[in-house]
């Protein structure tokens, strides 16, 4: 059998076992390179050379890390805590009114999306700020895979389009490993050519929003959630964090390298004294150990690619994948997106799924002839296919550790499964519908 099949595979049905993703990535290399006439010196050659490609994105990833949890305890999220419960004490807690409802709903999603792009602080908001509104959800009868579905549609869509923060990272992974297959692109056409997926996205959201969770869900009220209380800021350091967001905006765009907006966003809050300097070195240091597991997923997804490369299998599977198909660019495109959804299923990491599929579909897409655009979206919706609604990524983690806290909130049921149906099957379809008229 072809090399580059086993050792996706094997990979896959680790992870899918549970197997350390690491583990699976590594195993699932020395096997496919075994299979593909490689020594094992000749693979693991091949592995450690390729580990190279994805240091950059860990080292951005490191420094966001640290810039998220500095920016944690600022009292941004604090702050937004204390606006959201004004407003809606507004209405009274006990009145189950409609504009309660959106404004929770529409809070949570604008922080979501502020979290990939404008503030990049991903997933570190989720416990400050849902916890302390568990109660107000339960009075007003909010279903809770609402909430996962909202939550995950501000983690996922955002870096998906956007190219700042982490979407920043995300476009830079794709350009790259799309160059190292054979095509090279500019990182500027990558919106263009995300924004009929992105679509699908919206799509799923509205339906889980006014259609599938509208109705009420009782939840039991007995169970205390501490409530955050409303205090009194320092406007002198929120002011000087939104000053650090700023700089880090500017500094990645006029480098375009996240690294140093990272680095400019954390300088920031350092010398203007919004980060303490006795607390700096622990908070940078817990903000990258944060992320410090999905660098070293990717740093090994990028040696996986490099050796499934080194057995020259990759050009056999596209020839025989093209007898196969017989020209049908429909069905191909339609079987390279569901691969990509089982690989980040199994993985649980859009942004390591990269350089495994765009080393095979790169070279099977120019095959088909199919356009440069055409191939970004196919690369990026195929990625980006099974973040949401796999039980091992941040995109569902998040929302659960959120919305658990009273242990009312299943972790499969409530949040994967719901935002598998409501983002997956329209990011599919609108993937596919991309990749054909682009």
């Amino acid at each position: 059998m072809n090399a580059v099949i086993i050792a996706v595979v094997v990979m896959l049905v680790l992870s899918l076992l549970r197997v350390n993703v690491v583990f699976a990535l590594l195993i699932g290399a020395i096997t496919g390179g075994l299979v593909g006439g490689l020594s094992l010196t000749d693979t693991i050659t091949a592995f450690t050379d390729g580990l190279g490609g994805g240091a950059s994105i860990a080292l951005s990833y490191a420094l966001l890390g640290g810039f998220a949890v500095a920016i944690s305890k600022t009292g941004i999220p604090e702050l937004l805590v204390s606006s959201i419960l004004k407003l809606i004490k507004k209405d009274g807690d006990t009145e189950k009114t409609g504009l309660a409802k959106t404004l929770i709903i529409l809070s949570l999603l604008l922080m979501a999306v502020f979290s990939q792009n404008l503030i990049p602080i991903h997933i570190a908001f989720i416990p400050l700020l849902v916890p302390p509104i568990i109660h107000v959800m339960n009075l007003l009868k909010l279903d809770r895979r609402l909430i996962a579905s909202v939550l995950t549609f501000g983690l996922t869509a955002p870096y998906i389009l956007l190219p700042y923060g982490f979407g920043f990272i995300f476009h830079e992974i794709v350009a790259t490993q799309m160059e190292t297959a054979g095509l090279a692109i500019d990182m500027k056409d990558i919106p263009y050519a995300m924004i009929i997926p992105t679509v699908g996205l919206v799509v799923g959201l509205l339906v889980a929003v006014f259609i599938s969770y509208r109705k009420p869900r009782e939840y039991t009220r007995d169970v205390t959630i501490e409530e955050t209380t409303l205090v009194n800021f320092d406007k002198k350091v929120i002011f000087f964090t939104i000053v650090s967001l700023i700089a880090a905006l500017v500094a990645q765009i006029q480098t375009e390298s996240m690294i140093m907006g990272a680095l400019a966003g954390i300088l920031t809050l350092y010398v203007t004294g919004a980060l303490k300097w006795k607390e700096a070195d622990l908070l940078l240091t817990d903000g990258m150990r944060l992320m410090a597991f999905i660098g070293f997923v990717m740093i090994t997804a990028n040696g996986f690619a490099a050796v499934i490369q080194a057995t020259g299998d990759i050009e056999s599977l596209v020839g025989s994948a093209s007898s196969l198909l017989e020209g049908n660019k429909a069905l191909a495109a339609m079987l390279m997106l569901v691969i990509g959804l089982l690989i980040t299923m199994g993985i649980g990491s859009s942004f390591a799924t990269i350089p495994i599929i765009a080393a095979i579909f790169v070279p099977l897409a120019l095959e088909f002839e199919f356009s440069t655009l055409a191939i970004i979206a196919l690369i990026g919706t195929a990625g980006a296919l099974g973040d949401a609604g796999s039980p091992a990524s941040d995109s569902t983690l998040g929302p659960t550790a959120g919305l658990n806290v009273d242990g009312q909130h299943n972790h499969i049921w409530d949040t994967c499964v719901p935002t598998f149906l409501h983002y997956n099957i329209p990011l599919l379809l609108f993937g596919w519908i991309a990749i054909m008229v682009l």
